[in-house]
């Protein structure tokens, strides 16, 4: 069976390697996993090795936000493989304080959370749209729906991400392309990103599997676990002056 090639911005993602995980379950892949951490990544490409031995991963550390580098890096990767599907799941959860946080955490927040992965994305469909060919799935978020308190800047660099996924999928059914965009919005899930919040956080491997079902149905946008759906439905219809009342 023909191996397909993988490739994952954010290799060492909880989200992504479980994701990884699934789709090794599936079928024998080829990983390219790009991170900027090398020893982090040599931890994930080693597991799913050890797991999965017909499954093979090389391992890739560039700049996440250098546009140069993530265009020539993407070319070059897609001149070696022709990618079946992509995921952009890289991201931080910086510590809101509100107006005591400096300005350069906010700007390190916005363009590592927003600015990065549309860059990712748009050197990926170039390629892409070249084979018309190929599944790109992008991790936004639930917190990207609505402006918070608690979260508006992470919020913030969200929405971005939804509000070029959505033009991009528009854009790629008008030229009645075949490629194929994912937009994926988890709510809180237990991940190294997510140590210092609530309990009852979702269990990454179950998110992981939407995931993966996600991308290979064509979905367009996938709230994981369901129930955000429906939780972000009632909080983007809330009048804004009942809306003001909640700390949330």
């Amino acid at each position: 069976m023909k191996k397909q090639n993988i490739l994952i911005i954010g290799g060492t993602s909880t989200i992504a390697e479980r994701c990884a995980r699934v789709w090794s379950s599936q079928q024998p892949c080829h990983f390219i996993l790009v991170g900027r951490d090398n020893n982090k990544l040599k931890r994930v490409s080693e597991d799913i090795q050890v797991r999965y031995p017909k499954t093979s991963v090389d391992i890739k550390i560039i700049n996440f936000l250098k546009a140069e580098e993530i265009q020539h890096f993407v070319e070059e990767i897609m001149k070696d493989f022709i990618i079946d599907i992509a995921l952009i799941a890289h991201g931080s959860l910086p510590v809101q304080n509100n107006f005591k946080s400096s300005i350069i955490e906010h700007q390190q927040s916005l363009e590592i959370n927003g600015i990065s992965p549309v860059l990712f994305a748009e050197a990926i469909i170039q390629n892409m749209l070249m084979n018309d060919y190929g599944k790109l799935g992008i991790i936004g978020s639930v917190a990207g729906d609505r402006g918070r308190s608690s979260n508006y800047l992470y919020g913030a660099s969200k929405a971005l991400i939804d509000t070029y996924t959505q033009g991009l999928q528009h854009r790629l059914t008008l030229i009645n392309s075949d490629v194929k965009i994912t937009l994926i919005k988890p709510g809180p899930t237990k991940t190294a990103m997510t140590k210092n919040l609530e309990k009852n956080l979702a269990s990454p491997e179950k998110v992981a599997k939407d995931i993966v079902r996600a991308i290979h149905d064509n979905k367009t946008t996938l709230y994981t676990p369901k129930k955000w759906f429906i939780i972000m439905l009632i909080i983007k219809s809330l009048p804004k002056l009942l809306f003001n009342k909640f700390d949330i």
